[in-house]
């Protein structure tokens, strides 16, 4: 067996062993296994990240109240809104000191103050980013998550944060969403539901930013995307709350969903590789960290009061 077959056969093998893991387990097994194998599938891998995580949001819909979540997103929506634009005006005064290029150092702050990586995939071809500019601000962000998600928990019980307040504080400060949930889910059923939705708020923002960068870089006749996996999560909710659902089945759907995370994660952490680590650049990882830890520090405090 040549080692190519020997790494696609394990790396099929851990991406069904990942189901029974936990979200921070599977995302450092993918890390690892990038690290010393490579991504046999790295292209593959993105595409089934993207999509599967999609699903899992939805899927997870289903063991959420829309009374409740309407009421965690209410409490969040100043949060939200301050945060969002805070981060863009910061992250462009950042950028534009430390001298990196317009476009990347506004994809950070875009993947920063909105959902990481997707919103940085919606603005990119929006203002017409090179290649080179997705891949350093792609990079910096899921550096950032992988720490974040290990650390953000540790933390919370630290400070005694409870579960509505951990909730808000990963869905302001931790960028992608897969991380968002994996931090809330193994914080408790009461962080996740509060992360999710205040991170959903936070989703919304793609679309007005996204028209918004279109004007900012002239860039005209840009088809932008509306991220319909929000609505499906809405409805999710709804037919949650307002409709019987057997509890075999609603108890299915979470434990599917549950497992879909930790085999989403497994699949974002194999994306990562040496190389990208490598051609990210000082710079954009130190704009990345400064603006994290700014909106970190200041959301908590903010919280904690």
């Amino acid at each position: 067996m040549t080692k190519e077959n020997f790494s696609r056969h394990l790396f099929e093998v851990l991406v069904a062993v990942s189901l029974f893991c936990s979200p921070a387990i599977s995302l450092f097994a993918g890390i690892a296994f990038a690290m010393i194998f490579g991504n046999p599938l790295h292209h593959h891998s993105k595409q089934w990240s993207k999509r599967l995580l999609q699903y899992v949001i939805v899927g997870l819909g289903f063991g959420m109240n829309l009374h409740d979540s309407l009421s965690a997103g209410r409490d969040g929506m100043i949060f939200t809104v301050v945060s969002v634009i805070g981060v863009l005006l910061l992250g462009w005064g950042v950028g534009k000191l430390l001298g990196i290029s317009k476009k990347s150092s506004y994809l950070i702050s875009v993947g920063t103050a909105i959902c990481g990586g997707s919103a940085i995939a919606a603005v990119s071809p929006v203002i017409d980013a090179e290649d080179d500019d997705i891949s350093l601000s792609l990079a910096t962000i899921f550096i950032l998550n992988a720490v974040a998600l290990f650390i953000f928990p540790p933390m919370g019980h630290f400070f005694g944060m409870t579960e509505h307040q951990f909730g808000t504080w990963a869905a302001i400060a931790i960028h992608d969403t897969s991380s968002v949930v994996g931090a809330g889910m193994s914080y408790g059923p009461e962080a996740l539901l509060t992360a999710t939705t205040i991170k959903l708020t936070r989703a919304l923002w793609i679309i007005p930013v996204a028209f918004a960068s279109a004007f900012l870089f002239r860039s005209k006749g840009k088809k932008v995307t509306f991220p319909w996996f929000i609505l499906f999560f809405v409805i999710a909710m709804v037919i949650n709350t307002y409709f019987t659902i057997p509890e075999s089945v609603s108890t299915q759907i979470k434990v599917v969903s549950h497992s879909a995370l930790s085999t989403t994660m497994f699949l974002i952490g194999s994306t990562l590789s040496l190389s990208v680590i490598r051609n990210t650049g000082v710079k954009p990882l130190i704009q990345g960290i400064l603006l994290w830890i700014i909106i970190s520090a200041v959301s908590l405090a903010v919280i904690m009061l």
